[in-house]
């Protein structure tokens, strides 16, 4: 007499367990969707006149972010100085030794102005000569908002200046090197009179 009910029951069992096994499955599962991004790579520049510190952008730049990281854990950049200053421009530094002695350096690396990031007040990008791939090690830290440097085209002329990260701490030091005294040393000029050393340069994230 219970037969007829055994085959029902027995199908709400199955499914309840499929169920359970489905709900089991996700909560596995979910941990990997919701794992946090890394967190961005930021390196700090020791000074003569006090710490920078830098956060890098390796989504919208990433062959200057492993160049410029690659310098850094090379200790190439210890002992540089920030060797042009211009006041409502810009301060470059990573490329000369105190005695204005030019390093050597890797290959250039590909220009990624065209990456959508400004040169704006506070940002970090790339040095170069009139050649739009030139840049190797050398870098600079915006002062001004400093349109004219963004990529229009790619054209020698408009290609641009990459940018590939910003100061998240250090302003004021920045600021405190923008407003050395600056004159002409070993035929360049905007160097400052008294040498801004990068003593240290450390990837801290």
């Amino acid at each position: 007499m219970l037969r007829p009910f055994i085959q029902p029951i027995l199908r709400l069992v199955a499914l309840s367990l499929l169920l359970s096994a489905n709900v089991a499955c996700a909560q596995t599962e979910a941990p990997t969707s919701l794992t946090p991004t890394s967190p961005l790579p930021q390196v700090k520049l020791e000074t003569t006149l006090g710490n920078i510190i830098v956060e890098l952008n390796p989504q919208k730049a990433p062959i200057t972010v492993k160049n410029f990281l690659r310098y850094v854990n090379e200790g190439f950049y210890d002992g540089t100085v920030f060797h042009r200053v211009i006041p409502n421009f810009m301060i470059q530094g990573g490329g000369f030794t105190t005695d204005m002695r030019k390093k050597p350096v890797h290959a250039p690396i590909q220009n990624e102005a065209d990456n959508g990031l400004r040169n704006r007040i506070g940002t970090i990008s790339m040095a170069r000569t009139n050649d739009p791939q030139s840049a190797t090690a050398q870098f600079f830290i915006n002062v001004s908002q400093n349109n004219f440097l963004d990529f229009r085209e790619k054209t020698p002329r408009a290609w641009g200046y990459a940018v590939f990260g910003k100061v998240i701490s250090g302003m004021k030091t920045v600021n405190q090197i923008r407003l050395v005294k600056t004159g002409f040393k070993n035929g360049m000029g905007d160097v400052p009179i008294h040498p801004i050393v990068i003593l240290k340069a450390t990837q801290i994230q």
